[in-house]
């Protein structure tokens, strides 16, 4: 089913999709588009939702791919197009887990090469746990020379260290319980060339979605303990998106392209395509799930 606007597709009534788990890709451009949608059809979801401009052409799903793969069309670089998109299929989806990412993003949880995203899921809520934390991890091209744009499926490199976390403090100033801002990559190194609200790693990428829930512009929920890293009493598993995203927008932007001739220090190390190589990094955490 495909929708020629946002508008359209937030019309539809309630449980118009059925059963979930959901993904929403958000199509910026036409970098990678193709393997991203390859990529979230591999982990079992049932229902993929791009959105996308009527100028980037969207593959139709993989062949023999289970998920039904619906097209949204509208702006998806406009100032709050994320949160639009985002906040209408919580409101499609109710009770249903979703995840959102961008094109050129790839979603890694504990394990993922041998279990869908579904086992995943049941999991978190046995732990009675709406939300998985998703950190997004840079990855970049080792030669811009070779790859301008700074995208390089084969060749991918992340940053093995440089990682850490500061307290998250609510309207008053006080510290909100198990709710951390973490940092890292390539916004931290480059920090100079991203605006200060954009720094932080973390997002509510992956949740439970439920009436009155939404998404704000600083990848958070408005459920405050939806953004939490683990729960009281133990740690809690954790998920990482890895992305081009912002390799690929310090290429793009005048100001910032001239200034950078290599994303790589003497911490980077390749991206293996791997969940236990995330996890090896501390880049995810399996808590209780083996």
């Amino acid at each position: 089913m495909d929708f020629d606007s946002l508008d359209i597709f937030g019309a539809l009534p309630p449980n118009s999709f059925g059963k979930g788990p959901a993904a929403m890709v958000i199509a910026e451009d036409r970098v990678e588009v193709t393997s991203t949608l390859a990529h979230i059809h591999s982990l079992g979801f049932r229902h993929v939702f791009v959105l996308a401009p009527p100028e980037i052409q969207v593959p139709p799903a993989p062949e023999g791919a289970k998920a039904d793969q619906h097209i949204i069309r509208g702006q998806s670089r406009k100032p709050g197009a994320t949160q639009t998109a985002v906040n209408m299929l919580i409101r499609q989806m109710p009770l249903q887990w979703v995840y959102y990412c961008y094109n050129g993003e790839y979603l890694f949880f504990p394990f993922c090469e041998d279990r869908s995203i579904g086992e995943m899921v049941t999991w978190v809520e046995e732990e009675r746990r709406s939300a998985v934390l998703t950190y997004v991890i840079d990855l970049y091209a080792p030669d811009l020379r070779v790859y301008p744009d700074a995208v390089s499926l084969d060749t991918a490199m992340l940053d093995g260290s440089g990682y850490y976390a500061e307290g998250r403090a609510d309207e008053d100033g006080n510290a909100r319980e198990r709710q951390l801002n973490f940092y890292g990559g390539l916004r931290w190194r480059f920090e100079e060339h991203v605006a200060k609200p954009k720094r932080k790693i973390d997002r509510v990428g992956l949740f439970q979605a439920k009436p009155g829930l939404h998404l704000r512009e600083d990848h958070t929920l408005n459920d405050e303990e939806m953004n939490t890293y683990a729960c009281p009493w133990h740690h809690s598993l954790t998920a990482a998106t890895c992305s081009f995203r912002v390799a690929k927008a310090l290429r793009t932007n005048p100001g910032s392209r001239h200034d950078i001739a290599d994303f790589r220090w003497h911490k980077s190390v390749q991206f293996h395509w791997s969940s236990m190589q995330l996890m090896e990094l501390g880049l995810m955490e399996p808590g209780q799930w083996f």
